[in-house]
């Protein structure tokens, strides 16, 4: 047996030992696990992509029909959270954040996931530019998504709502 076999061995040993350890039934069901976790943070990545360029209906296909979508207390688009389903995300979110924001990019310091991968976190800020305005503007997000057959079905949005507000002028 060469050296390069028996690391491989000595590899496949371990990853089993781990996978076991770690409750998993197989080494390919640790694999796929693993696997379907680097898909997760990688979908959520071009979801982000997606909403920067306005791509709303390519954001939507990462959603469940009966996606939950729940905005900040206090953000401008509360006052009809939350929206269940995809056409009301459609109509109550996308197509507002449309007509009330000439830019809308969410940056992402930090992605991680909780629960195996079933919830996704993102830290970040969203740059953000008023429709008619010509500052941009920097307001602290985290999202959180819940994810079922590599769809989120609940996004839930914390956002630092005094500083939208002070931006708009309401405060």
């Amino acid at each position: 047996m060469t050296k390069r076999q028996a690391e491989s061995v000595r590899r496949l040993i371990v990853s089993h030992s781990v996978a076991w350890s770690f409750g998993f039934r197989s080494h390919e069901n640790f694999i796929q696990v693993m696997l379907s976790s680097m898909n997760t943070i990688a979908d959520i990545q071009t979801l982000y992509a997606r909403l920067g360029e306005r791509d709303y209906e390519a954001v939507m296909s990462y959603l469940a029909d009966d996606i939950a979508w729940i905005v900040a207390d206090n953000s401008p688009l509360a006052d009809r959270s939350p929206y269940r389903g995809i056409a009301e995300v459609r109509s109550g979110v996308f197509e507002r954040l449309t007509a009330g924001f000439d830019k809308l990019v969410f940056d992402a310091d930090e992605i991680f996931e909780c629960n195996g991968g079933e919830r996704v976190v993102a830290l970040g800020y969203y740059y953000f530019r008023f429709h008619g305005q010509a500052e941009e503007r920097k307001a602290q997000v985290a999202h959180v998504s819940t994810i079922r057959d590599g769809r989120a079905v609940k996004f839930r949005q914390y956002l630092d709502t005094l500083q939208v507000a002070r931006d708009a002028g309401a405060v």
